[in-house]
């Protein structure tokens, strides 16, 4: 290896500066800069919105349909001193249609205690509080998503009507048991228990974001309790692990506690998988075309190393046949001109994957500088510059954040190296069909 390595390197030196060893460089590194960088924007994106559902909507495990606290409490205590639970949080949810000053809106009504936004980290930062904060305390209370109070023209302090029809619930500004009022025309005909139309009055205390639009429109949050006198007694839990991927194992240990409770008969566990499958299978499956379609850099890339070598093979054909001569054999040979492509590969793919991980990790920083210089631009040609990368009036975000994956970075530049390596040793696979006394004679 030792001669291999000298002779190779002499070969790359011999090349310092020729145009093609240059671009095949600058081709790799152009690749895997750019899918670095479009792939930590895209995690970016996709993490905001996983972690949304995750964090705040369907936790990593729900055990659903808990008919009482009295009866679930003991499988409920059991369930927070498993291991690998970082919380658990009781919860009910309604859906209600909630009017304000100047218009009206159906949401998701969730019942959460106070003390929730302490036991559950991760959703008390994923809610970013504009107005207010995370005070449930009194009955009355209600938090509301940015867009919902925007839709509804409501402000901290305000009050809200929060009106619905089901059977379960029982009307709270009636006496317990009063019936809804025969309609018009219906009179003599007795009066029906089944629905009750309820409107009920809730003060705004927090208005939040989550950086997730459906949740800040159609979400909002009141007191456990009192959705318990609106909803029932039953409750769901919502747990968080220190490792989602632990979900299934954590429903497992779930049931085996729950079989021996005969109180637990009709619980329903269920874990983020379960949640949002299409959503979550369309991310994947955008991050996979993306990662080909970018990936198509390196396969035109890899096609000029491979033009590249097998020009340089003909062009040494005197050399490749003294080498063989003096006893060097076929794959000793391929070896100096994989050496080479190795060199390339590692050159572009090194500079790439420093530059892609720079600016992935001051994602803001260089989309900022890059709105500037194209709204000076603008401003020079037609006088006028407003151009954004990602408008707030297209995109539902507030900052641009890049995320990298450490397995993903290592994957792209393994493409970058792979291509050059591969290109490198199919080109060399002519130094086979070079019969040295032929060349030796001849040339």
């Amino acid at each position: 290896m030792g001669w291999i390595g000298f002779i190779a390197g002499r070969l790359v030196a011999r090349k310092r500066g020729a145009p093609a060893p240059v671009l095949s460089i600058l081709g790799i590194a152009v690749g895997v800069l750019a899918l670095t960088v479009i792939i930590a924007v895209m995690n970016g994106f996709q993490l905001s919105f996983i972690e949304s559902i995750l964090e705040i909507s369907s936790y990593y495990v729900r055990i659903e349909n808990l008919s009482s606290e009295k009866n679930n409490g003991a499988l409920t205590g059991k369930v927070k001193n498993l291991p690998g639970v970082n919380a658990a949080v009781p919860f009910r949810e309604l859906q209600a249609l909630v009017r304000g000053v100047y218009g009206q809106q159906a949401a998701l009504i969730r019942g959460l205690q106070n003390s929730a936004a302490v036991e559950d980290l991760r959703m008390a930062e994923k809610l970013v509080f504009e107005e207010g904060s995370f005070e449930l305390e009194a009955k009355d209370s209600i938090l509301l998503g940015a867009e919902l109070a925007a839709r509804l023209q409501v402000g901290l302090g305000d009050t809200i009507q929060l009106i619905s029809i089901g059977g379960p619930l029982a009307d709270l500004t009636a006496p317990a048991g009063a019936a809804r009022a025969p309609a018009e025309g219906m009179a003599g005909e007795e009066p029906e228990t089944d629905a009750v139309f309820q409107e009920i009055f809730f003060t705004v205390r927090g208005i939040f974001r989550s950086g997730f639009y459906e949740y800040d429109l159609g979400w909002g949050f009141i007191n456990f309790d009192r959705a318990g006198e609106l909803e029932g007694p039953g409750y769901n839990l919502g747990l968080k692990l220190q490792d989602r991927w632990q979900d299934r194992r954590a429903a497992a240990a779930i049931a085996e506690l729950a079989g021996g409770d005969p109180s637990a008969a009709t619980i329903r566990i269920r874990t983020w998988r379960d949640f949002n499958q299409a959503f979550f299978g369309a991310l994947r499956t955008e991050k996979l075309f993306m990662f080909v379609l970018v990936g198509l850099i390196f396969v035109v890339v890899g096609l000029n190393i491979y033009q590249a070598q097998r020009r340089v093979v003909l062009e040494r054909r005197e050399e490749i046949g003294l080498l063989r001569a003096l006893g060097a054999g076929d794959r000793a040979v391929r070896l100096i001109f994989v050496w080479d492509g190795f060199i390339i590969g590692i050159a572009g793919a090194g500079i790439g994957i420093s530059l892609g991980l720079l600016i992935s990790l001051n994602i803001s920083t260089f989309f900022s500088v890059l709105e500037r210089a194209v709204n000076g631009i603008l401003f020079l040609i037609r006088h006028e510059g407003n151009f954004a990368v990602f408008s707030p009036a297209v995109f539902y975000v507030k900052e641009i954040q890049g995320r990298v994956i450490p397995h993903e970075a290592l994957l792209i530049f393994l493409f970058g190296l792979l291509s050059a390596l591969g290109a490198a040793w199919f080109a060399s696979g002519r130094i086979s069909r070079i019969r040295p006394a032929e060349v030796l004679r001849y040339e």
